[in-house]
C-alpha cells in the first residue's frame, strides 16, 4: 500500500497535574509537524470534559511519509517526555480512507 495516503489518529492521557504541560509539550508539535513532507493535516483536539484527554487526528500522503514524520527530532523528543507526561501508552491506529 507504499503511496497511499494515511490517516493516523492517536490518543493520549495526561497524568493527573500534568495536563497543561502535556498541552503545551503538544502544542509545540503542531507547527513543525505541519511544514513536514506529506503532512496533509495534523489536528490536536482536547477533551472539553476531561482536560487530561487529548486526540490528534492526521493525514499523511503515504506511509514512507508518515514512517519519515517518527524520525523527526520534535517527534522523538516528544516520545521520551511523554514517558513521564503520561497516564497510560499513547494509543495509536491507522487508518484508510474509504472512498
Amino acid at each position: 500500500m507504499a503511496g497511499k495516503q494515511v490517516t493516523v489518529v492517536v490518543r493520549i492521557k495526561a497524568k493527573t497535574g500534568m495536563e497543561v504541560r502535556v498541552r503545551q509539550e503538544l502544542l509545540n508539535l503542531l507547527k513543525p509537524t505541519r511544514t513536514e513532507r506529506g503532512c496533509m493535516n495534523f489536528d490536536m483536539h482536547q477533551a472539553p470534559n476531561d482536560p487530561s484527554l487529548f486526540l490528534f487526528h492526521g493525514n499523511w500522503v503515504s506511509e514512507e511519509d508518515l514512517k519519515r514524520h517518527f524520525e523527526t527530532p520534535h517527534i522523538k523528543r516528544w516520545i521520551e517526555e511523554a514517558k513521564a507526561l503520561l497516564a497510560t501508552p499513547m494509543e495509536l491506529t491507522r487508518w484508510r480512507k474509504v472512498d
